[in-house]
């Protein structure tokens, strides 16, 4: 008896051991490097971002401590996946994240989002009617409030929403008036191009302007 006993044992566990075995061994994803991501953003993205993010330049955005995910998913965007197009159309970014790999742009997307921006200011005299816009929005036009979603400081939420507080308002007007025109089309669920839909030149200056001045 303690003769087939000890057969019976040995046999399950070398059963168990073959199927363990069989098992193909679990990998593990690349860990995100902000170190690697600058060496990255100094050779390609630093030109016209700046290397901490904070661009000189209003044709260019303020990188500098916007959310990693956000920036994460505007490189895929900008990336074209073989004969299928990319998702937001732009001959200068598209070139420069050719040749990046997808880690490569988790890594570049966390540097940046560990920077600090050095914000706009308002500028506009119509400082009233952007802030109006921005907590309140505009409910005759069913204009949602711009905080309602980026937060009363312009913070936005982490993988939901960018931040925008202390962005050019020159920037922030003409993504405004691309994603009303549809020339930008990679707003999850058409959100951004709903609301741009209904806003005038007038109010998407002044709610741009309002916008650059947040902290």
């Amino acid at each position: 008896m303690m003769h087939r006993f000890i057969v019976l044992s040995l046999g399950i566990a070398f059963a168990a051991t073959a199927q363990a075995a069989d098992k193909p061994a679990a990998t593990t994803a690349p860990k995100v490097d902000a170190a690697k991501g600058q060496q990255v953003a100094a050779q390609i993205c630093a030109a016209c971002h700046n290397p901490d993010g904070n661009s000189a330049l209003a044709a260019n955005p303020k990188l500098a401590g916007q959310h990693a995910d956000y920036l994460y998913k505007q490189l895929k965007n900008f990336k074209a996946d073989g004969a299928k197009p990319a998702e937001r159309n732009s001959p200068v970014m598209g070139g420069m994240v050719a040749a990046l790999s997808d880690q490569d742009m988790k890594n570049v997307a966390a540097w940046y989002a560990g920077q600090t921006q050095k914000g706009e200011v308002a500028k506009n005299q119509a400082l009233e009617a952007g802030q109006k816009l921005y907590r309140a929005g505009n409910a005759g036009k069913g204009l949602p409030a711009c905080a309602a979603c980026h937060g009363p400081a312009g913070a936005g939420i982490p993988a939901q929403y960018p931040r925008i507080g202390g962005q050019f308002a020159e920037y922030t007007e003409m993504q405004l008036k691309a994603f009303r025109s549809g020339e930008r089309a990679n707003d999850p669920n058409r959100m951004m191009r709903a609301v741009a839909d209904k806003m005038s030149d007038a109010e998407i200056k002044a709610v741009s302007d309002y916008i650059a001045g947040l902290r």
